[in-house]
């Protein structure tokens, strides 16, 4: 299997980099073949715009017409075609980052915005189940700072399904299964001492281990479940006929 390894972290010897080095070894050591994109060590420009394209139709940047209008001539931002050349090569794309402010770090979030390119990687009818990745699989690596309670449904940090769903949401748009998340909670630091360094390398050394322990059987797990085309009417909601975990929710 290939996989690829996304991580979004400016700090070679934080959590989310011993995590990601965790799997690396692990994966490798399955006799799998690993990649990793260091998006802030190669420099990714995470903002999208004109200055990025060789030629504008009529000097208005149209986003989607450029992205469309440059796949077609292969004539993408170098990056950008690079990211693209690893995501075909992967089987299993697997994210590493921290939340940050409830979300990804700004600098995948921009990742999505540029390298999902538009003609090149979704269209109205190359979607969800349509999608252009289909068949190949995702998976968020997260690093949290609360505890696991306060990120229940009813926790002071939120729900982490309803954090983590437009990052879901948008893997399975263009067509990936995505798998249940590896979550890191109670991770603190970034230059404040929230945690004594004794107490934190013990629980790096848990995450790792609960790591290790997951990454030796992912291709045995089922994904999370989505509704598709033929769940839906034309107005895009979901049928009477649906089957029931859709209409439960």
């Amino acid at each position: 299997m290939n996989v690829l390894i996304v991580l979004a972290h400016p700090e070679t010897r934080s959590f989310n980099a011993a995590l990601m080095k965790t799997a690396v070894a692990r994966l490798e050591s399955a006799g799998h073949a690993v990649a990793v994109s260091d998006l802030y060590a190669e420099g990714f420009d995470p903002v999208e715009r004109a200055s990025h394209y060789v030629d504008i139709d009529d000097g208005v940047f149209k986003l989607l017409d450029a992205q469309r209008d440059h796949a077609k001539r292969q004539t993408l931002p170098e990056e950008v075609a690079r990211e693209l050349d690893r995501l075909e090569w992967a089987d299993l794309v697997i994210f590493q980052f921290p939340l940050w402010w409830h979300a990804q770090p700004a600098i995948l979030k921009g990742w999505f915005d540029r390298v999902m390119v538009y003609g090149g990687r979704y269209s109205s009818r190359m979607r969800y189940d349509n999608g252009y990745f289909k068949g190949k699989r995702a998976l968020l690596s997260v690093t949290a700072g609360s505890p696991r309670q306060a990120f229940q449904p009813f926790g002071r940090a939120g729900d982490m399904a309803a954090w983590l769903w437009p990052i879901h949401a948008s893997l399975y748009y263009v067509g990936f299964e995505v798998l249940a998340p590896q979550v890191s909670y109670g991770v603190q630091g970034g230059g404040i001492e929230y945690q004594k360094q004794e107490a934190l390398e013990a629980h790096l050394a848990d995450c790792k281990r609960h790591w290790v322990e997951r990454l030796g059987h992912l291709e045995s797990e089922d994904p999370i479940p989505f509704a598709g085309w033929q769940d839906w009417d034309e107005a895009g909601v979901l049928r009477e006929t649906a089957p029931l975990r859709w209409r439960l929710g």
